[in-house]
Formats: C-alpha cells, structure tokens, sequence
C-alpha cells in the first residue's frame, strides 16, 4: 500500500507521566542543601571557570568532571533575563494559571534557570530587573523549595 492510500492523520494527545529519578551525588547535594540550608549552589569548572546552576556533574563546554569539591554557593539574588506568562493550566504545572515563568541568572552564575515570578505586574517587568529569591517554609528537597524570585526594590 502506498501512502497515496490512506490520509494522513494527528493524534491530539496529552500525556501525564509521574516518575521518580535519581538526581545523582550533585543533584542530592544540591536539593538537600536547598531544603535544609536555604542555600543556592552552583558547580564551578576549574578547567573553563564557568559556574553552572543547576549545579551538574559535567561541564558542558569542557567535559571535565564536576564533584562536590566544585560547589560555590551562588544567589540568592539575580538578574530577570527573561520572562513570560503563561495564561493556561497544564496536569504537569506545579501552578494553576495565570502565572509568570522568568529565567533568572542568579549571581556568581553563568547559567539561567527557569523559575516563577511573583510579588509584580507583568507589565511592571524588564529584562534586567534585579531578582530576589523567596523560599518556600515547608521543607521539599525540589526546585520548588525556592517558592518564587521577587523584584528587590530600588533603594
């Protein structure tokens, strides 16, 4: 049969997956000192001297080996490079909408993460706000134990 024979078709399909992983020796690392410690860290490359966050067991620009001895603690402030909102709900959001996605680089890092936006007007936001983290009170060793980034207000 050619495919001249049958239509072409989609198939509309949403797909809710829960799973668990292992974050590895850095990942556990990191979300534990999150958790506990309400500190941010990052992985520093000795080789390339960039500072990773999330922190990650291999540098993605030399390959070298990134271990525990590579953490530098990083934020908890930084800068919005990014942002957007988002105007509908998703089983996979951890957020019912609307709310603001933004890609924070926090300082002492080189690398963005994506994270929510809280405590401001979409249409008060910039590129180059500077960001302050906001921890969640109920000890969760995710992401999430950063509950959002606020605006730091202008002094």
């Amino acid at each position: 049969m050619s495919d001249q024979e049958y239509p072409h078709f989609e198939v509309d399909q949403h797909i809710t997956v829960k799973s668990n992983y292992y974050a590895g020796m850095i990942g556990s690392q990191f979300f534990v000192t999150l958790r506990d410690e309400k500190k941010i860290l990052g992985t520093r490359c000795n080789t390339c001297n960039l500072v990773y966050f999330p922190p990650r067991s291999t540098c993605g620009r030399c390959f070298s080996k990134l271990t525990e001895d590579d953490f530098v603690e990083i934020g908890p402030q930084g800068t919005l490079e990014t942002f957007t909102k988002v105007n509908y709900s998703e089983p996979v959001q951890p957020r019912k909408a609307p709310f603001i996605y933004g890609i924070i680089k926090l300082d002492g890092a080189d690398t963005g993460m994506a994270h929510f936006i809280d405590e401001v007007n979409f249409d008060d936001l910039y590129v180059g706000m500077r960001v302050q983290a906001v921890f969640d009170e109920e000890a969760q060793a995710t992401m999430l134990a950063i509950k959002y980034f606020k605006p730091l207000e202008e002094k």
